[in-house]
């Protein structure tokens, strides 16, 4: 009785304000993976393989049960054609983060220099364009926890706070790793430890700031929700697709890097389906 309680008075709060907070602690994992460059040396190819497609399974589960499913919900009891939002915001999301892709210089974890992307990439630093990858990667993901936390003004349902709160722990357990994923090749690289952790916590700042972006769009204009749950789907689908998959597979380890997303899909899947969440 006392967690319905605790519950019903937590998803009773502004949802931008949670938003804020659930942002916030995203960020403080990332800080608690880079966190980790002080203490050991720089993982195995291996290790950042099963690292990454962890996270990968985690996005892939929170893009379905967490965004989309509630997405074509919402508009088929709004009287809407079910798929049509979804659709519409689906590829809104994954253009979004395809044109970011296009224009930001970065460098995916594991690649050479030549293979840098975007505009005048080559003129900029390797630690630089390894965090801005990152920073790519982290903007969909902030959004998602945003959109969550603001679907609260639209149905003010216990069971949709803790959907919200799924999504939170799901993106903040696979942003472990990946600030673990930034630091310690700027380590590699010669930078001091203290320098690598701080930039490898930087590239996660930008959760915050499109978990309030999120939150905002959908509790000012409630008729966009079914378009922003879907577009940040899309958005991570596509980095997933694009960038992360590729990147755990790089490394030659393979069937690490698949169980390793399997499993992350699992864990995410539970924390968004589990009762003692509902």
């Amino acid at each position: 009785m006392r967690t319905t309680n605790n519950l019903l008075f937590m998803s009773n709060l502004n949802p931008v304000f949670l938003a804020v907070i659930a942002g916030i602690f995203i960020w403080a994992m990332s800080a608690f993976g880079a966190s980790f460059v002080f203490l050991s040396k720089e993982p195995s190819r291996k290790l950042y393989g099963s690292m990454l497609g962890f996270a990968g399974g985690v996005m892939i589960a929170a893009s379905y049960w967490s965004l989309l499913a509630p997405a074509i919900k919402i508009a088929g009891e709004s009287g809407h054609w079910p798929w049509l939002p979804a659709a519409i915001g689906f590829l809104a999301g994954s253009f979004f983060i395809m044109l970011l892709d296009k224009l930001i210089p970065h460098l995916h974890l594991g690649f050479p220099i030549e293979e840098a992307e975007g505009i005048n990439a080559r003129h900029v630093s390797r630690s630089i364009l390894l965090i801005l990858a990152i920073t790519i990667h982290n903007i969909p993901e902030g959004l998602a926890v945003g959109v969550a936390f603001g679907t609260l003004s639209a149905l003010d349902l216990p069971s949709t706070f803790t959907g919200a709160v799924a999504v939170a722990l799901g993106i903040g357990i696979q942003d472990v790793p990946e600030g673990l994923a930034v630091a310690m090749p700027l380590r590699g690289m010669g930078l001091s430890r203290l320098r690598s952790f701080w930039y490898g916590q930087l590239s996660a700042i930008v959760e915050p700031v499109a978990a309030i972006v999120g939150a905002l769009a959908v509790t000012i204009i409630n008729p966009l929700l079914p378009y922003a749950l879907s577009f940040a789907a899309g958005a991570m689908i596509y980095v997933v697709i694009e960038e992360v998959i590729p990147e755990s597979q790089r490394g030659g380890n393979t069937d690490l890097a698949t169980m390793s997303a399997i499993f992350g899909f699992i864990v995410m899947m539970i924390l968004d389906n589990a009762v003692w969440l509902k």
